[in-house]
């Protein structure tokens, strides 16, 4: 059954930009991936500092493929984590 993981990142003050141009890195990647069925950022139009990740998974197995990868450590975790304010994770399963 696919997991769906909705991630909601609020970008330091002046870090918009930048954290943008990580997810814009980051879609082509993670597309690519096994098991990646959709990966869609988003940034707020009220409010540039707050992003909405919607993605979807094969399963646990393809989430952790993602974490796991070489430019999630590099984009994520080197590069982006140290900008935002707030990070927030939330998984779901569809209820067909």
């Amino acid at each position: 059954m696919p997991l769906v993981l909705f991630v909601k990142w609020v970008a330091k003050v002046g870090e918009e930009t930048e954290i943008a141009r990580i997810l814009r890195a980051m879609t082509p990647l993670t597309r690519l991936e096994p098991g990646c069925i959709a990966y869609e950022p988003h940034q707020s139009t009220v409010d540039p500092r707050q992003f909405l990740l919607y993605e979807v998974y094969q399963d646990e197995a393809a989430v952790q493929t993602h974490s796991e990868s070489e430019h999630f450590r590099q984009h994520v975790l080197s590069d982006a984590l140290p900008r935002l304010e707030s990070r927030e994770r939330t998984y779901y399963e569809p209820l067909y």
